[in-house]
């Protein structure tokens, strides 16, 4: 089967994934709401009306406003945009290093595969939230701190995983056939290994932006996450959690814009992961 029917044929199987497909919508909806605030609010984000302190939601302002009088809804729209940044940009560093690392190990095997292996069996020793937690104490909040941080503390499992799809294929006939016509090792990685490896890395790259955003709202709504005045949701909840017992607005809609966006990346996930499934293909 051509890689062209291969694709077709997983993308036909994925939309017949009501699950998925209710996830793809949902990440497309804030993919939108990122790209293009301003056809969802036409308020500054960081506009200051003392006379609008903690309104609640009304005809002029669907969310309410906060603790400054800033209009919730812009402020989660623009807040859509860091929060999805931070997703996908620490993702990208955690698949990048988990690729090299993996590929790495599992070509060269032996010695090289130990060492490595050993390094990411340290690296998963430490509880991740709580050593991103010492670092952005030591080095500082900031958005790209952020991204940097999630990303060199989030790798190991792709590495893993990447390992044990490089150790399967690097042994295939078209591998060694490779090999046979005096191919190097990164030709042999690079061009051979690592598109076969795509489909469960298109799986844990899914799930690992649905972490990221998780862990960076964790980390603004604790404080030393992306600073105000820039948005994000977790800052949002902090200013809900200093005024819950009367502006509910500031807790339940920032919370409700995570839990789906998380939500959707796991089912869009879960998806992908039954539609690559060998196991899975004459259904």
């Amino acid at each position: 089967m051509s890689g062209q029917s291969m694709f077709a044929d997983t993308l036909r199987r994925l939309s017949r994934n009501p699950l998925a497909v209710a996830g793809a919508v949902v990440i497309l909806f804030f993919l939108v709401m990122a790209l293009f605030p301003k056809c969802f609010s036409e308020h500054d984000p960081n506009r200051i009306n003392i006379l609008r302190i903690l309104d609640p939601p009304s005809a002029r302002h669907l969310l309410g406003t906060d603790d400054l009088g800033r209009d919730v809804l812009a402020r989660m729209v623009y807040g859509a945009r860091i929060s999805l940044s931070v997703g996908f940009v620490a993702e990208s560093i955690a698949i990048g290093i988990g690729l090299i690392v993996g590929l790495l190990a599992g070509y060269y095997g032996g010695r090289a595969d130990a060492v490595l292996m050993r390094f990411v069996d340290i690296m998963l020793c430490f509880p991740s939230f709580f050593l991103i937690l010492s670092v952005v104490a030591f080095i500082g909040p900031s958005i790209w701190n952020i991204m940097i941080i999630i990303g060199i503390t989030g790798w190991m499992g792709v590495a893993r995983l990447v390992r044990a799809e490089t150790l399967s294929l690097k042994e295939r006939d078209f591998v060694v056939a490779a090999r046979a016509q005096g191919a190097g090792a990164a030709r042999i990685m690079f061009r051979h290994i690592l598109p076969n490896t795509l489909a469960p890395i298109l799986v844990a790259a899914t799930l690992g932006v649905a972490g990221a955003i998780l862990v960076e709202s964790s980390l603004s709504f604790l404080g030393i996450g992306v600073q105000p005045p820039t948005p994000s949701w977790g800052n949002i909840l902090t200013a809900g959690k200093d005024n819950i017992e009367f502006a509910w607005w500031l807790s339940l809609f920032p919370g409700l814009a995570i839990f789906v966006t998380v939500l959707g990346y796991n089912l869009l996930g879960e998806g992908i992961r039954d539609a690559v499934d060998p196991r899975l293909k004459g259904r």
